[in-house]
Parts: structure tokens; C-alpha cells; sequence
């Protein structure tokens, strides 16, 4: 009898894992690399090295929230202490007083968010669920209160800045153009990736997916969930002080914003939307974090609201996030089925833009409406001249989103049904080739 039947489906090969994972982190070594020779002004390599930021703090709460299913709203707390820790770095290599390279400044924000993690880790690690995600909460608070009484270390409203080339150069370094600072972020960014996608693969790591799924069974086999939590949370700790030391060497400077709620929301929201279930989502998240913190803001001034509807519209049709809805094209274009929705994919995004130029044109006037009372009364939308005060431009919105909307909701009906025929053949494909 054969051991691998004609229809059963074959082991994948060790090789071939391996060769697509040096594929992967070779391709991602090469995006880094190249990255800045193609974004070549100053401004584009800033937002660069801010993505860099970004994937370090978002993948740091994702070893919470993805890997351990621990919702925080306080993650900002270690990456923000830990930068004001680099920026008194910084300032202490200015004055000669801390012996180390101004290239060290992120570890040094790493072992400072370590350290406030093991301090409020304990606490915070002794409860799961909504007490854990309160508790968080309380201490996001506490901290950024203290950020604006303690002075001293926190220099007031003003914050604590330094000068990142006061240290002395190495081989010609010295951190004040752009493109030295972000090759340097870029090495932290890689490494960090890489040494948090091995944490997923350790025994720590399993046993915190396993927490995450079932803290009962866990307890029963003799494993603490709560030693499980704190290691982890410290470990996330770490890497968020990485990234709070990468943001004190990019901006020099440090101010009460670094720990406040916004940016723990920031983290919460765009690691969902990347997709908080893989691990390349937040990476995900983090380019739109930073591309919709400095190229959305400065297009229009409701960008933080178009930021609450994108997030209230994958809560309810994609709460995988980007990465589900990549992957779950991935696993049809792996059956060769893709190519049945391209109609049905083409349909929704027409009904969706149609909509989504509607809506964005009311929320525009609505918005030049109550900001720029004391200017015109008109503004140019994609081409379009809209007055605020006029009828023939509230109706003629309204008239396109309710059309968009409704074109939407078919459309989607339509590719639902599509979607889980293409799924129900997936299915009986592959119970059709498993090995009896």
C-alpha cells in the first residue's frame, strides 16, 4: 500500500520553509536598505525611520494583545519613560557624565521600559480580562498626570530635549544627517523584529498563545498564567523602551504626549487594523499609523474622525484586520479560485468609493463649516466647488453617499454569496484529497 495515497496532499519539505523564510527577512533586510535611496528628501526619510518606530512599539503590543490576549490601554507608559530615560541619555553623553555611543541610546530606553515593566508588571499581570485592561488604564493615567508634576525629570509642559551629536563620532557618524539616524533605526528595527518573531517560536511564547486560549487548561497542567503574563509583559516592556529610545534619538526630545492616551490608543487601534492575529499585522499597522499621522493630517483636518470610521468599518466586516483579509486571498489563490471574484471585488470597490466620496464630502463641509465660519462659505473637494451654505450641495452629498451606500450593501450581499460558494469548494477539495 503507498504510504502517500494519489490524492492525499504531500509534507511540505523543511527546505522549503526555510528557503521561504530567508526569502521573507531577505526581502525585508532589502526594504530597509533601498528604502531611503528611493525616498530620497529628508522629510521622506524622517517618516521612514518613524515606521521603523512604529513596527518596534506596534509588534511590542502585539506579544499583549495578539499573542497573549491582554487588551492594554497603558503601553505607552514604557515606551514613553523609556524615552525621557534616552533623552537623560543623551544628555548625560553631552556632558560626559555617561560614558556609552550615542548608538546605544535605544538599548538604554529598552532596559528602562524592562525595568518599569517588572515594577508595575507584577501588579498589573495578577489580573486578566477587563480587570487587567482597567488596571492598565489607571496607570496610563497615573503616569501622565506625574509626566506634568514631576518637572525635574519630565521638564514640565515643555519636556526634555537633548542633541543627539554630542557624543564623540565613530568612523566619520555623527547623527546628524537623516540618513545616519535612520540606518541606525533601521538596524534596531530589523533586529528587534526578528528577535520578537523568535519569541513566538520559544516555549514562552507557546505558552502564552495557550494563556491567551485557555488559562484554565494551562493552570491544570501544572503552568502559572500569571508568570506567564509577567514574563511576557516584561519582555514586551523591553521592546517598547527600544522603540520610546529609537523615538528620543530621532526627534530629541521627549514631552508628556510620549505617555499619554492618545499614543496607547494609537498602538490599540492600528495594531487591529493591521491585523493583530499575524504577525506581520502590526507592521501593517504601523506604516498606516505613521502615513495617516503625517500625511493624513496634513489633507485634511478630520482626519482623526476618517481614522474612527475606517476602525468602526473593520470592526464590523474584517475584525482580523489587513492581514486576515490578505491571507485569506492567499489560501484561495492557492486553490487556483481567486480569479471567480475579481467581478465581485471590482463591484464592491466601486460601491465603496462611491460612498466614501459622498460621506467624505459632508464630513468636509461640516467641517469647513464649524472651523472656517469666518471664511468663505465655499471649498474645493476633488475638483468640485461645494458651498456650505447652499441647499444644492448638502442634497447633492447626501444624494451620492445614500446612493454609495446602498450600492455597498448590495454589492456586498452579492459577494458574500460568491465568497462562500469559493469557500464551500475550498472545503470539499480538501476533504476530498485528505488520506484515509
Amino acid at each position: 500500500m503507498d504510504a502517500h495515497p494519489p490524492n492525499a496532499v504531500t509534507s511540505v519539505p523543511p527546505w522549503a520553509f526555510i528557503s521561504g523564510r530567508l526569502l521573507v527577512w531577505g526581502g525585508f533586510a532589502f526594504a530597509l536598505l533601498v528604502a531611503p535611496f528611493i525616498f530620497k528628501s529628508n522629510l521622506d526619510r524622517s517618516i521612514l525611520a518613524q515606521i521603523g518606530i512604529g513596527i518596534v512599539a506596534c509588534l511590542s503590543y502585539n506579544m499583549l494583545l495578539g499573542q497573549g490576549g491582554m487588551l492594554s490601554f497603558g503601553h505607552a507608559v514604557y515606551s514613553g519613560l523609556a524615552s525621557f530615560a534616552a533623552i537623560h541619555a543623551l544628555r548625560g553623553i553631552g556632558d560626559g557624565s555617561l560614558p556609552i555611543p550615542v548608538s546605544l541610546v535605544p538599548l538604554v530606553g529598552g532596559f528602562a521600559g524592562l525595568g518599569v515593566a517588572i515594577v508595575l508588571g507584577y501588579v498589573t499581570t495578577k489580573k486578566a480580562g477587563t480587570p487587567f485592561a482597567m488596571i492598565t488604564l489607571g496607570i496610563g493615567e497615573l503616569v501622565f498626570a506625574m509626566s506634568l508634576m514631576v518637572p525635574e525629570f519630565f521638564g514640565g509642559e515643555g519636556g526634555v530635549s537633548a542633541n543627539r551629536m554630542a557624543g564623540t563620532p565613530f568612523l566619520g557618524i555623527t547623527y546628524g544627517p537623516p540618513i545616519q539616524v535612520y540606518y541606525l533605526l533601521a538596524i534596531y528595527t530589523l533586529v528587534c523584529t526578528a528577535a520578537m518573531y523568535a519569541f513566538t517560536r520559544t516555549p514562552l511564547g507557546r505558552m502564552l498563545n495557550a494563556v491567551r486560549d485557555n488559562p484554565e487548561r494551562v493552570e491544570f497542567i501544572g503552568y502559572s498564567t500569571q508568570r506567564v503574563r509577567f514574563f511576557s509583559f516584561v519582555i514586551a516592556g523591553f521592546f517598547a523602551g527600544v522603540s520610546g529610545g529609537m523615538y528620543a534619538l530621532n526627534f530629541e526630545i521627549a514631552t508628556a504626549e510620549v505617555v499619554g492616551a492618545f499614543r496607547s490608543g494609537g498602538y490599540l487601534l492600528f495594531t487591529f487594523l493591521g491585523g493583530a492575529t499575524f504577525f506581520f499585522g502590526p507592521i501593517i499597522g504601523a506604516v498606516l499609523m505613521v502615513l495617516s499621522a503625517v500625511l493624513l493630517s496634513e489633507i485634511t483636518q478630520a482626519w482623526q474622525l476618517y481614522l474612527g470610521l475606517v476602525f468602526l468599518f473593520m470592526v464590523m466586516y474584517a475584525p482580523g484586520g489587513i492581514a486576515s483579509l490578505i491571507m485569506m486571498n492567499v489560501r484561495v489563490a492557492a486553490h487556483r479560485k481567486l480569479h471567480r471574484l475579481w467581478r465581485s471585488y471590482a463591484t464592491l470597490a466601486a460601491a465603496a468609493l462611491v460612498m466614501l466620496v459622498g460621506l467624505a464630502a459632508l464630513i468636509e463641509m461640516i467641517y469647513h463649516l464649524q472651523l472656517g465660519s469666518t471664511t468663505e462659505s465655499t471649498l474645493h473637494y476633488l475638483g468640485f466647488t461645494l458651498d456650505t451654505k447652499g441647499a444644492a450641495s448638502w442634497l447633492e452629498a447626501f444624494l451620492v453617499a445614500g446612493v454609495g451606500f446602498a450600492s455597498f450593501d448590495l454589492a456586498r450581499r452579492r459577494f458574500a454569496r460568491a465568497w462562500g460558494a469559493v469557500q464551500s469548494e475550498i472545503e470539499a477539495d480538501m476533504t476530498f484529497k485528505e488520506p484515509s
